[in-house]
């Protein structure tokens, strides 16, 4: 702000003074102080000059002060006026003045800062620029990137299109609605139509009605499930050819996860079709080779142990006993290696099983020893058999699998030991929880096996390339199936040798003490009528020998057609059936006899040399039992008392008595104790209307099973099993809730490969055992 100078200050502040005084009063004052000084200064000037003071002196100088302090009073007046209204005017320009200058600052400052905003735009704007022309080489690089992009996209648009089309498999993809979106060339040659065509149309216009619904009806299971699918069918292609398809269908999405449709990959597979039906042909034929053979073999082989063994048992001289004693230890070693062809072809369909029964090792070991110490004497070699004591009186063992392991080690160390010995040694562990550890020990003093091949006699057909071993020569099979029987057992099977010296086996094997009571090995029955039904002169003679040897009467029929007219025409308490006769099947025979209810009472036992086939399949088809030839006597012995040993109703001169119970037949593919107390409590009307419904949907019910087991569903076989387990839980067919109990346990260890099997077994025993419930329905009936 303006401020007044020091010089200027006395007169601004007089002026104000005057301003403030008023111009009157300061009037009368100055003129008062004028006249005053006037008359003091007249005065003094008179005294001083030494004059006479004269009073006209002071009138003249009073007059002459009033005179002009007027004017001179006027004239400061004007000019203090003309001076405060300069000043004023002056202090207001100076304001103003001030105003400029501040508005001259602000506006330079607004200049300045609207000079530095132009200066930052300006800069703004040429960053902007620069970014603009950086945005523009982006965007021409980002445009040339996307052409090239493009361009290269179309080309691998035209090479992957190239590739499926040069696929030979059939690719194709449908949208939500079922049409088909797309396809290559394998399916334009499929469908006879090019893919413009095929746009647009769904399954019913391209394929056959009946291929048509399962296509549709596998689409909509993996839009259901949102999960792939695989199934296997047959195509027929636009040109007639039919070729077999394995199809892999699966849903695909965008990249925001909405679901487009399904993809679907068909791999040619007819070939591996034909082969695997070539493989199964092949197998089926080897199987029944193998069967046959066993029969056409073990039919001389049974007439050739029983005549033995019975030979056996008369007067004969040393040396005739000798001699028969051989053929015996022949015959037996001849049937062990058949034992071993069928079993090697068991384990090819991995259909070896165990079958646990209660064993005495030590008779078993004794009985072994006997037959084997035949071979041996034939080679002046001894056999020398410990067995440690303790021994468990009864272990649950495979019988017949154990011996068959410990022959083929024995055999070799007797076939393969020129001089010296041949030892078995017997221990086992004290139980533990009911579990005892049993070790075999075989040693010889024969010509050993080189270390090197020690790892390599388990293989299959392996033999021991050596000079000391081209003397005795073999299948080289045995000790193959041997380690496989024994880790079937849960075992181990350990070897060592020297070459010159021997060999050395060791099996060790995990065997449960039996707690069940040996089978009586004494015959508990006699004096049954049994038809014996055989067409081989020299099994007649054998079996007629041993039965009668035993006891028992005997009449034969050497074909399916005579048997059935004897069984008509006579009561018999037994029917020995062979399987295999001129005319018909043994099978064929039962079932005849079945369906003519000639045998409610009469047991029939299955005669067969084929191993092949597995017990129950011998049951399902009307059998109560069965005896593998050659016929033994301990086997028969066995059976004759499960079927009629009752020691509270055995009457053995009143063979009607010694009779099963029909019922006790039944016990095994019928739940009795429910169906009776369904009987009881709801009628047998309403039993029949559940029957009803079951066999009219078991149909369904196997289709969906076995379409799920076709496709590998796991999960849906066994929830389908679990529904038939239920089905026929509630009509009481209690052979077929096992099976399907098995199948539903998908967590077996092995259930891949025993599934088919099952399977097949349940296909069997349904229409058996629903033929089965029916008949004792009507028994019901007729009851009442």
């Amino acid at each position: 702000m303006h401020q007044d100078s020091p010089k200027d200050s006395w007169a601004i502040r007089f002026a104000q003074f005057v301003q403030r005084f008023g111009t009157l009063k300061l009037s009368i004052v100055f003129v008062l102080v004028t006249l005053i000084v006037t008359l003091g200064g007249s005065y003094m000037i008179r005294v001083s000059l030494g004059s006479d003071v004269d009073p006209d002196d002071f009138i003249s100088a009073v007059i002459l002060t009033m005179l002009s302090a007027p004017w001179v009073l006027f004239f400061f007046s004007e000019l203090v006026k003309q001076l405060e209204t300069s000043r004023t005017n002056l202090k207001e320009v100076v304001s103003q003045l001030e105003k400029l200058r501040e508005e001259d600052v602000f506006l330079n400052r607004e200049l300045q800062n609207n000079i530095r905003q132009l200066n930052y735009e300006i800069e703004q704007r040429r960053s902007a620029q620069e970014e603009r022309e950086a945005v523009f080489k982006d965007l021409e690089k980002e445009i040339q990137d996307k052409s090239e992009q493009e361009e290269q996209a179309r080309r691998l648009s035209t090479l992957l299109r190239s590739i499926i089309d040069a696929s030979p498999d059939l690719i194709y993809y449908r949208n939500e609605e079922g049409r088909f979106a797309g396809c290559n060339r394998v399916a334009e040659m499929m469908t006879g139509k090019s893919e413009k065509e095929l746009l647009g149309l769904t399954p019913h216009d391209v394929y056959e009605e009946d291929l048509a619904r399962q296509v549709v009806t596998s689409d909509h299971e993996v839009f259901e499930t949102n999960a792939s699918i695989t199934e296997e069918l047959w195509l027929r292609f636009a040109d007639g050819r039919r070729r077999y398809f394995e199809m892999r269908k699966v849903p695909f999405f965008d990249a925001d996860g909405k679901r487009l449709g399904l993809l679907a990959f068909g791999r040619d597979m007819t070939e591996r079709k034909i082969a695997e039906n070539a493989a199964a042909k092949a197998s089926t034929d080897k199987t029944r080779f193998i069967a046959t053979i066993s029969h056409e073999l073990r039919t001389p082989l049974n007439g050739i142990v029983g005549l033995s063994r019975m030979l056996r048992d008369t007067d004969l001289s040393e040396e005739q006993f000798s001699w028969v004693s051989t053929i015996y230890a022949s015959a037996i070693t001849l049937g062990n290696i058949f034992n071993d062809i069928i079993d090697l072809d068991k384990l090819d369909r991995d259909k070896l099983e165990l079958s646990l029964k209660t064993v005495s090792l030590k008779d078993f070991t004794e009985e072994l020893s006997s037959i084997i110490r035949l071979l041996a004497a034939d080679k002046s070699l001894n056999l020398i058999t410990t067995i440690n004591e303790p021994l468990p009186q009864l272990v649950e063992v495979d019988g017949t699998r154990l011996r068959q392991i410990l022959w083929n080690i024995l055999f070799n160390a007797v076939k393969f030991t020129q001089k010296g010995q041949v030892s078995l040694t017997v221990t086992a562990t004290k139980p533990h929880k009911d579990i005892s550890l049993v070790t075999y020990v075989i040693e010889d003093t024969g010509v050993g096996i080189p270390e090197a091949e020690l790892d390599k006699i388990f293989a299959m057909y392996y033999q021991v390339d050596h000079p000391d071993h081209q003397s005795a020569t073999g299948t080289g099979i045995g000790l193959a199936i041997c380690k496989q029987m024994v880790e079937l057992m849960k075992g181990e099977i350990r070897v060592s040798s020297e070459v010159g010296k021997g060999t050395r086996f060791e099996i060790e094997l995990p065997l449960q003490i039996s707690k069940r009571p040996m089978q009586v090995e004494k015959l508990q029955v006699t004096d049954l009528n049994i038809l014996l039904v055989e067409d081989i002169e020299l099994n007649v003679m054998v079996a007629k020998a041993l039965l009668e040897k035993l006891g028992q009467r005997v009449d034969v029929a050497m074909t399916g057609t005579e048997a059935i007219e004897k069984v008509r025409k006579n009561q018999y308490d037994l029917i020995l059936l062979d399987i295999q006769l001129p005319d018909m099947s043994g099978f064929d025979v039962a079932s005849t006899l079945h369906e003519e209810d000639l045998v409610m009472q009469t047991p029939i036992v299955a005669l067969t040399a084929n191993v092949i086939k597995k017990r129950e399949e011998y049951l399902q088809n009307g059998m109560d039992d069965i005896i593998a030839k050659p016929i033994k006597k301990s086997r028969v012995i066995e059976v004759f008392n499960a079927l009629f040993a009752d020691p509270m109703t055995l009457r053995v001169s009143d063979s009607s008595e010694s009779k099963r119970d029909a019922a006790k037949s039944l016990n095994n593919i019928l739940d009795m104790d429910l169906l009776q107390m369904l009987v009881d409590t709801i009628g047998e009307d309403m039993i029949r209307a559940s029957v009803k419904v079951f066999q009219d949907k078991m149909p369904e019910y196997m289709d969906i099973l076995l379409s799920n087991l076709s496709a590998n569903e796991k999960d849906e076989v066994c929830a389908q099993a679990h529904k038939i387990k239920g089905a026929a839980g509630s009509v009481g067919l209690a052979r077929v809730q096992r099976i399907a109990n098995q199948i539903q346990q998908g967590d077996h260890p092995a259930w891949w490969q025993n599934v088919h099997d099952w399977v097949e077994e349940l296909q069997m025993a349904v229409p058996h055992d629903m033929k089965s419930l029916n008949e004792w329905l009507n028994e019901q009936m007729v009851d009442d």
